[in-house]
């Protein structure tokens, strides 16, 4: 009777155990055209090859789609031979293989575009993004592979270059953020006597910068205890492998916070200011800088100034009273007979209350007259000590 239980007990703890076994890996299958160029004519040949990373060389199956349609071949190798039109789309594969808790499978690839074209012009344009500066190759088909006579390339339906129908490669160099947008071309020759003219169908070309603007993230109360905040500085880095390193600067006001870091954030003391960051590859040339980012400050307008230079209009009297930087108060007065002699039509009325534009221009022109004493450099000559990650001591 105590086997019978025992087993009974095993049973079911094997049961739960196998329930909880994950059914996918954390592999990623990779897939890989092999044929070379994602667009090609109706009756040419496609190669895709599906690939797992495991270190373990495991026995494994390999399932493929085509959206979201399984296809049925289980190979490594996807080869279609005399392709048609209805066959263009995304192609996916993915790994799975039997264990001894279960069929596993790994994650579905990242897909590959197939465009199977059925008229007669094609312009081949590279798969992924080029980047600033680089040069662009792009190349006009014709199906069959005519003589051609003249080759004409369109940016949005605008003519770029025109050339003979000997080279049927086009190379733009020095690319640059207008160049990106969709490209056709267009090609023509001699049949008989007879001119013969097809153009092609638009392809999207993509540009990135190398490295683009960064956008800073302010993170508040990111250690409450020290009262620190972190900085975050966002950025997209598409130099080719190997990519020289990057280095990261944080200012606060326009100065700087420390020195340049490989770390793309910084924990600081969490202060009113106005925060910033910057990203260099010293080997490249490349530097950007975000836009400032406002942080706990709150804008005063305040009165102008008897310094202050306005246009000579009527004459405006001062209050001694009212400090530079005291908040704008209107306080009812009462109307008393007036002294002065009567008004003409023409004549300004004196009055004590400044327009929205006079208070405005009032404190651009102060502001601009004194700079702020904490002004710095963006360049990063100055720097603010105690802002600092780290165990230094905040001196703001």
């Amino acid at each position: 009777m105590d086997k019978l239980i025992s087993l009974f007990v095993f049973s079911a703890l094997s049961q739960v155990v196998v329930s909880h076994v994950p059914t996918e890996t954390s592999f990623r299958a990779n897939i890989e055209l092999v044929s070379g160029h994602s667009r090609i004519f109706s009756g040419e040949r496609a190669h895709l090859r599906c690939s797992i990373p495991d270190v373990h060389r495991s026995n494994w199956t390999y399932l493929w789609f085509r959206g979201s349609e399984e296809l049925s071949h289980a190979g490594g190798e996807l080869k279609l031979w005399d392709t048609k039109v209805q066959e263009s789309g995304k192609y996916y594969c993915q790994g799975t293989r039997n264990t001894k808790v279960g069929k596993i499978r790994t994650q579905q690839s990242v897909p590959v575009e197939l465009k199977v074209d059925g008229g007669w012009a094609i312009l081949q344009v590279p798969r992924h993004p080029q980047l600033v500066g680089s040069t662009l190759e792009v190349t006009c088909r014709v199906r069959g592979n005519p003589r051609l006579e003249e080759i004409i390339l369109y940016k949005d339906g605008v003519e770029v270059m025109r050339q003979n129908g000997h080279k049927p490669d086009f190379y733009l160099t020095n690319l640059s953020l207008e160049d990106l947008g969709v490209y056709s071309c267009r090609a023509s020759w001699d049949v008989r006597r007879q001119t013969l003219s097809v153009i092609s169908a638009g392809a999207h070309v993509q540009i990135l910068e190398v490295l683009s603007q960064p956008i800073l993230e302010i993170i508040p109360n990111y250690d409450t205890q020290l009262k620190r905040m972190k900085l975050i500085c966002h950025v997209q880095y598409n130099a080719p492998a190997p990519a020289p390193p990057i280095d990261f600067y944080f200012y606060k006001n326009n100065r700087r916070l420390g020195p340049a870091t490989s770390d793309n954030y910084n924990v600081v003391k969490q202060t009113p200011g106005l925060y910033s960051c910057k990203a260099r590859v010293p080997q490249l040339g490349l530097s950007k800088s975000s836009e400032p980012k406002n942080f706990g400050q709150i804008r005063v307008f305040r009165l102008a100034s008897a310094t202050d230079d306005f246009p000579p209009a009527a004459s405006l009297p001062t209050s001694p009273n009212l400090s530079s930087h005291q908040p704008i108060q209107f306080t009812p007065v009462k109307s008393t007979p007036s002294q002065a002699p009567p008004l003409k039509t023409s004549q300004a009325v004196p009055t004590t209350l400044l327009t929205t534009d006079q208070v405005f221009n009032s404190a651009t022109t102060q502001d601009q007259a004194n700079p702020s004493e904490e002004s710095g450099d963006m360049s990063g000559d100055s720097q603010e000590s105690g802002d600092m990650s780290g165990d230094s001591a905040d001196s703001l």
